[in-house]
């Protein structure tokens, strides 16, 4: 940005394809890479970026080079319902328009410190990276790895006293676990937290309230193409506590929200209609898409000279001045706060080679929306390794169903209400089942989470459908269970029962201990209990004899004979 260019986030945990993709479609001229990560078919200038050598040099020529507001800023892509992601292209005018809106709205102070937590090739990176230099406060980069912990986000905040934090819905439940446990209510310097990417519960956002009465929590709203987010609604638990859905408010400081029937008329409050955005947020377009840009980024019928945004999601205007979010217009769905088209994912699949036939749809079958992929013409678990090697993580499908047969509507097109649900068991032939107390409680445990069972103790955790969010949920429940602190990384590589049993087993703080054979001696130390039985059987002149009393309670006809011969027998 200081030598006057726009920068595109490229993260190397994507596949392959998936970046040079990413890095053709750009054009990019010049890929700065940190050592070890490597750039797959990229003909331009890369240049390596040792940042730990950096930080001790004097940089030389420290030139900066300013950009007019027209200038591109940065570019993100999006999933695309083609098969291919799309790059949105975002200006200066517009970040710098949605930085100042945000200070405008929620003024940070010196003494703010903003917790730099989401991977930059999301866009709510965007005012986590800038928004703090506004005002002179100060930012927090959390360790790489720590985000996908609510243990050490809770620990972080407290160390480094974190004014300000930012979560998806989905995880925010498994960081108020954390700071139930940890009782972080109790003196916490946070005083905000932004919750978006995806709808907020009234639930979760009750249970917030009820565990850090003293924070804000403030509900976020906005596509990519809108510049992060169009509208904020902070949350207030007695005008909430009735809410069947948490609105997104009211739009930005600049922003104008417009809630349009199919010919762009007004829609009266209370009435459903598409959502369009307008205002100096709107982004500049789609990279080298001018077809799909003229698409959707409108001329503003209310406003001479000016674009607005078609969102493609369907809201409506409340009496109290907010806006609610009621769904979507088309097939897109936002998982775990990424947007994702599943249209791509049906693309992707029917271009591996031997699958004949492939649909993607979206179940909420276990309480949370999950992406569940049919396909025909290959194993499940061939299918997963595809994917994984086409796809990043958040787009693989949570369940894969191999099809032999396709319900169709009488017309004769795929019956997607029809297609089978996952039902989440394991297969009969590879099932095994837990062997102890502990094996048990952890199979128990895993059902619960992943809303599905029987769970065998050789099943992966992420074939079930699980995933980074719900591993921390697993996590947050082997603590209460178990009273161990199993870390996150710990799910990851010991994905099984038997593997993750033996971690808790093993762990610092568990009161299940494993039982080691001792070596061979003659004579052995004895136990306190041992020691009472000697010391009462010296007390009767050497007898054998020990009372243990207990009281059995028998139910039926008694045969006294028979109950006799029962007891000569022992």
């Amino acid at each position: 940005l200081k030598a006057g260019g726009a920068y595109l986030p490229l993260d190397p945990a994507y596949p392959k394809e998936r970046l040079s993709y990413m890095l053709k479609d750009s054009g990019a001229a010049l890929l700065l890479a940190q050592p070890g990560c490597s750039a797959p078919s990229f003909s331009g200038e890369m240049l390596e970026v040792d940042m730990a050598s950096l930080a001790s040099e004097k940089a030389e020529n420290d030139v900066f080079t300013p950009a007019d507001g027209c200038s591109l800023a940065y570019v993100i892509y999006t999933s695309g319902s083609t098969g291919k992601p799309k790059g949105v292209a975002v200006e200066h005018r517009q970040a710098v328009f949605f930085l100042t809106g945000m200070q405008r709205q929620f003024p940070l102070q010196e003494d703010d410190i903003v917790m730099v937590k989401t991977s930059f090739s999301f866009d709510a990176s965007v005012w986590q990276l800038f928004w703090w230099s506004l005002s002179g406060a100060s930012a927090y980069l959390l360790p790489p790895g720590w985000e996908k912990d609510p243990a050490l986000i809770v620990k972080a905040i407290h160390q480094e006293k974190v004014t300000t934090a930012h979560f998806i819905p989905a995880m925010l439940n498994s960081f108020l676990d954390q700071a139930e446990m940890k009782a972080l209510g109790d003196g916490t310097s946070l005083k905000r937290v932004f919750a978006g990417g995806e709808p907020l519960a009234p639930h979760v956002a009750a249970r917030f309230a009820s565990l850090l009465p003293q924070v804000s929590l403030i509900h976020g709203y906005g596509p990519t193409e809108a510049t992060v987010d169009a509208a904020f609604y902070v949350l207030d638990p007695e005008r909430d506590r009735d809410r069947l859905r948490i609105p997104i408010g009211k739009p930005v400081p600049g922003a104008r929200l417009y809630v349009l029937d199919a010919h762009l008329a007004v829609q009266p409050c209370g009435v459903a209609g598409e959502l369009y955005i307008a205002g100096a947020g709107v982004a500049r377009g789609y990279l080298n898409r001018p077809a799909l840009t003229e698409e959707r980024f409108l001329e503003d019928p209310f406003y001479p000279d000016e674009r607005m945004y078609k969102t493609g999601d369907l809201a409506r205007w409340l009496p109290d001045g907010n806006i609610e979010f009621l769904g979507r217009t088309d097939d897109q769905v936002k998982i775990r706060g990424y947007r994702i088209e599943p249209g791509e994912i049906e693309a992707v699949l029917r271009g591996i080679e031997g699958i004949r036939e492939a649909a993607v749809t979206v179940r909420t079958d276990s309480g949370e929306p999950e992406l569940c992929a049919y396909a025909e013409g290959l194993r499940r678990n061939e299918v997963r390794t595809q994917l994984e090697r086409l796809l990043p993580g958040y787009m693989i499908p949570a369940h894969i169903i191999e099809m032999e047969r396709w319900p169709v509507t009488p017309s004769g097109k795929l019956d997607r209400n029809a297609l089978p649900a996952p039902d989440g068991a394991a297969d009969e032939e590879t099932y095994t089942a837990p062997r102890n107390v502990t094996e048990m409680k952890l199979a128990q445990l895993w059902e619960d989470v992943l809303k599905n069972g029987p769970v065998g103790i050789h099943d992966n955790f992420f074939d079930r459908g699980g995933h980074s969010l719900k591993a921390t949920a697993l996590v947050s429940r082997i603590a209460k269970e178990f009273d161990v602190q199993v870390p996150l990384k710990d799910v990851f590589a010991h994905p099984t029962v038997e593997g993750l049993a033996s971690v808790i087993r093993e762990g610092t703080d568990s009161p299940y201990e494993a039982m080691k054979p001792t070596e061979q001696r003659e004579a052995y130390p004895v136990s306190s209990a041992q020691k009472r039985i000697y010391v009462l059987q010296q007390l009767e002149d050497g007898g054998t004899g020990y009372n243990m009393p207990a009281v059995l309670e028998l139910e039926g006809k008694l045969d006294p004979e028979r109950l006799d011969r029962a007891f000569k027998e022992l």
